[in-house]
């Protein structure tokens, strides 16, 4: 147990701690699937390794393993059949809970060094990573590639950053010395040790597996908590593999291997609930839906959670100069991935007496069209329609397309798309939906999936009060606003600080409000529903451990 591969990766610790304060561009894995960069046969390589994982059992090093458990089906048409180790949870909680001394005491650099190299070699195996996101989320294979590798791992490091930086506020020791007048000074020896709340468990979500878990494993494991990853039933596979490398570092590294393992399940026999009620589990990461994430809140009390659930991402659309840039960034984020992100926009609010534009007057309905013409132009290619939609990950969203149809006047209808290499996929673009701005029932809940508002207000004030009302009360990871007016743009920063909730203003070159930038942007802000914390910052990390003091008479 050494500090080798503490001094090996201290460089990229370094800069990720400047990039944590001063919040400027930085990236330390490639986000471009290149050969000049991965490797010329790294893609083929990755697909092969991911086709490698089907149909058979996928070994893990777990106590108390008593069978397998797996029922993944790509939403591209085809089963995964990957078991995964079957856990008798009594016996692995036990034996994490024996090995959590030890990796505590390893202390804070051996423990920093391994998480660093744990993300250096998964994003050795970003394509497989990204192979295997794509067929257990959904994703087309550059958004699975980036989102579910480099993005992932660069939030991974961010968290790495940010607990390194919270145990490191205190020193380890200090001589405590007291004058006392006339007499001899008092003087004490203090030691200053970080220890871990307990079990973590990682609950992860369909749709970006590895995006949304790795911030909380890596937090967890960097304060010297064991991590129980508990992924998605339909999503297990980028978790898997997740939990493998990191097993084979901690065992090369002489730390039993199960301080981080994964707990499987299938849709018919879920277990997080179970396990989230535990008397060991002292620390829960959850993204999911937003009634289980208010039911963990209420009801794991004996755990602190972190979780990030439901939005009604919001758009104010005032005034712009130029209309069809900003319809071309708005179309591409109500198509990237069939809407089925956390950050898409849902409430499109617009003045029911129009916008003005730099070339005149532009009505509410004329906006409506610009936009249904502009999905449509941009979804006119049917290869780029394949990659940007990517496909239908539940069958709850389809269900949910379903029935938007009777929520409001259809500006534009969603439709099948075609998938060349995979017929079976289930490939729907965006419905735009006319709304009224009484109709609150209808667009004051989440519609997980490609469905969009158009809301007619009487004017921008009314606009960014509802937009407010709405994510005080039901939440909101993005806001977006466009305006030629500075007076407008700074009433929007206003309303979004009420609301808690980040705020774009005026996108249209190649930013997307629903990009969210590891090291820059705070995702989510733990300040309104939509989320109980923020990836990343310190109060994401804050509560994973506590510091311990001694203290005894200086000799």
């Amino acid at each position: 147990m050494t500090d080798a591969l503490f001094e090996q990766h201290k460089n990229t610790l370094n800069e990720a701690l400047k990039a944590i304060k001063s919040r400027e561009f930085y990236s330390a894995y490639p986000e471009v699937p290149s050969g000049k960069i991965y490797g010329q046969d790294a893609k083929a390589d990755g697909q092969k390794a991911f086709e490698n994982r089907l149909n058979k059992d996928f070994s893990l090093n777990q106590p108390g393993t008593v069978g397998d458990v797996g029922a993944e089906r790509s939403p591209y048409g085809f089963a995964l059949n990957v078991k995964y180790p079957k856990v008798d949870v009594d016996v692995l909680f036990g034996a994490m809970n024996e090995a959590m001394a030890s990796w505590r005491d390893a202390g804070i650099a051996v423990r920093t060094g391994i998480c660093l190299e744990i993300l250096k070699r998964l994003n050795e195996r970003s394509f497989e990573l990204g192979f295997s996101v794509m067929h257990t989320s959904g994703q087309g294979f550059v958004m699975a590639f980036q989102a579910g590798g480099p993005h992932a791992q660069d939030r991974g490091l961010e968290a790495v950053a940010y607990a390194y930086r919270a145990m490191r506020e205190t020193d380890d020791k200090t001589l405590w010395v007291k004058p006392q007048g006339k007499h001899q000074p008092l003087s004490v020896e203090k030691t200053y040790r970080v220890a871990p709340k307990g079990l973590s468990l990682a609950i992860g979500c369909a749709t970006f597996p590895t995006w949304n878990s790795y911030p909380g494993i890596f937090a967890s494991l960097m304060c010297g908590n064991p991590v129980v990853v508990k992924p998605h039933p339909n999503a297990i596979l980028p978790l898997a593999i997740t939990v493998e490398v990191a097993q084979q570092v901690l065992r090369e590294q002489g730390f039993a291997p199960h301080l981080v393992a994964l707990l499987a399940d299938e849709p018919e026999q879920p277990i997080a609930q179970t396990v989230a009620l535990r008397d060991e589990v002292k620390l829960i990461d959850f993204t999911g839906s937003n009634a289980f994430g208010t039911w963990l809140e209420q009801n794991a009390r004996q755990a602190r959670v972190y979780s990030e659930k439901a939005g009604v991402n919001a758009i104010v659309i005032d005034s712009c100069d130029n209309l069809k840039a900003v319809v071309n960034n708005l179309v591409f984020s109500l198509c990237l991935y069939s809407g089925q992100m956390c950050t898409t926009p849902q409430n499109l609010f617009i003045p029911q007496s129009g916008i003005t534009t730099a070339d005149g007057h532009v009505s509410f309905d004329d906006v409506a069209k610009a936009l249904a013409e502009g999905i449509e132009k941009f979804l006119s290619d049917p290869a780029r329609a394949a990659e940007v939609l990517g496909c239908i990950q539940s069958p709850d969203t389809l269900a949910r397309i379903e029935r938007a149809r009777a929520l409001g006047e259809v500006v534009l209808d969603s439709k099948a798309y075609g998938n060349e290499v995979f017929e079976q996929a289930k490939v729907y673009s965006p419905i735009l939906i006319k709304a009224d701005a009484q109709n609150e029932q209808v667009w004051m809940q989440e519609q997980f999936g490609p469905i969009a508002f158009l809301i007619a207000t009487q004017d921008t004030a009314h606009s960014l009060a509802l937009a407010k009302m709405a994510t005080q009360s039901k939440g909101a990871i993005t806001w977006g606003v466009y305006s030629t007016d500075e007076a407008v743009l700074s009433q929007a920063e206003n309303a979004a600080l009420d609301a808690c909730v980040a705020l774009s203003c005026n996108l249209t070159q190649g930013l997307f409000v629903n990009q969210s930038a590891a090291f820059s942007d705070f995702h989510g802000t733990g300040g309104n529903p939509a989320a109980s914390a923020s990836l990343t910052d310190g109060a994401f990390i804050a509560g994973r451990f506590s510091m311990v003091q001694s203290r005894r008479h200086s000799q």
